[in-house]
């Protein structure tokens, strides 16, 4: 595929963590951004030149109001991360990821769309055995992670029988400047950067951490790679970490906090080796995680310390 120098893209849940990021590449390369998101974006992701559209994609109707959706590029990284069983509203969480994406495909102009990008999530291997490769089959634990799994399908059918230029891309930690405070390394650093005492687990999980420029790098390396559409592919170092090895370097950088391991118990069905294989996307998209864990941890404490709570 020929490369666009002045493209327009359109950035579902281009207010959130990753979206803001994928959103500022975009404008700083000189692309038109479009960003669709349930609230406006918050003053520290709020990117000079993108347009922002806010509403709920799960409400009938929520996109007729836009016409059909002219684009050249989309990334729909919306709905949220919500852990919550069925019993306690699950379902919700699965109508903000699987209902939404089937509106959004339906809104589309495929003659002008050339690659349309859905966000999965490492979550949808659930136990399965580590290191986790595209080829397994799903195991999701929520219905969140079912939520994405059930995506994957609506992605790969269009493309097998209609041409549709749709990739999966499955992030595994992605963390860095500008992620939500509840996430596990944002609470961590405050914790440390608070000099608190804070309960954790015994921290034996192992998982794979991945900067959010690398991930960013992905997307976009997916954005220009005809051989990639139909297919999955893993967004991760591939460097598996304990969660107790995590928590031990942020103390060390930060200089305080007291972590309590053994505190909070596992999760039930919590998956103890959640890592990546990323030969595939190595060898299909050219694409692979550059920054070091340390730095992009001390990188993340530094815009965390500028940007207190």
């Amino acid at each position: 595929m020929e490369k666009v120098t002045s493209a327009s893209i359109l950035v579902v849940g281009g207010t959130g963590f990753i979206g803001h990021h994928v959103v500022r590449r975009a404008i700083d390369s000189g692309w038109r951004a479009t960003s669709i998101g349930l609230n406006p974006p918050s003053p520290t992701r709020m990117v000079t030149g993108a347009d922002y559209v806010a509403l709920d994609m799960t409400n009938p109707g929520a996109l007729s109001r836009l016409g059909v959706l002219n684009f050249d590029y989309v990334v729909n990284l919306g709905g949220y991360v919500d852990h919550m069983p069925i019993e306690a509203g699950g379902g919700r969480v699965i109508r903000a990821h699987f209902d939404a994406l089937v509106t959004l495909i339906e809104s589309l102009d495929r003659k002008r769309l050339r690659r349309f990008v859905q966000i999965g999530s490492s979550d949808e291997y659930g136990n399965a055995a580590a290191p986790q490769c595209e080829n397994l089959r799903e195991s999701p634990i929520s219905p969140y992670s079912a939520a994405k799994v059930a995506a994957t399908p609506l992605i790969q059918l269009p493309h097998q029988s209609e041409d549709f230029p749709g990739i999966v891309l499955r992030p595994f930690l992605t963390y860095g400047p500008g992620q939500d405070q509840r996430r596990f390394l944002p609470q961590l650093i405050q914790g440390c950067l608070d000099r608190r005492v804070f309960p954790v687990s015994e921290g034996a999980q192992l998982r794979d951490f991945c900067y959010v420029h690398d991930t960013v790098d992905a997307i976009f390396r997916s954005l220009e790679c005809d051989n990639a559409c139909g297919q999955i592919f893993n967004i991760a170092s591939g460097e598996p970490r304990s969660i107790r090895s995590v928590i031990d370097s942020v103390v060390s950088l930060v200089g305080s906090g007291t972590p309590k391991f053994g505190a909070i118990a596992y999760r039930r069905g919590e998956s103890m080796a959640l890592y990546a294989d990323v030969t595939l996307a190595r060898t299909v998209l050219g694409w692979e995680a550059k920054t070091p864990f340390l730095e992009g941890v001390a990188e993340t404490i530094a815009w965390m310390k500028s940007c207190p709570p």
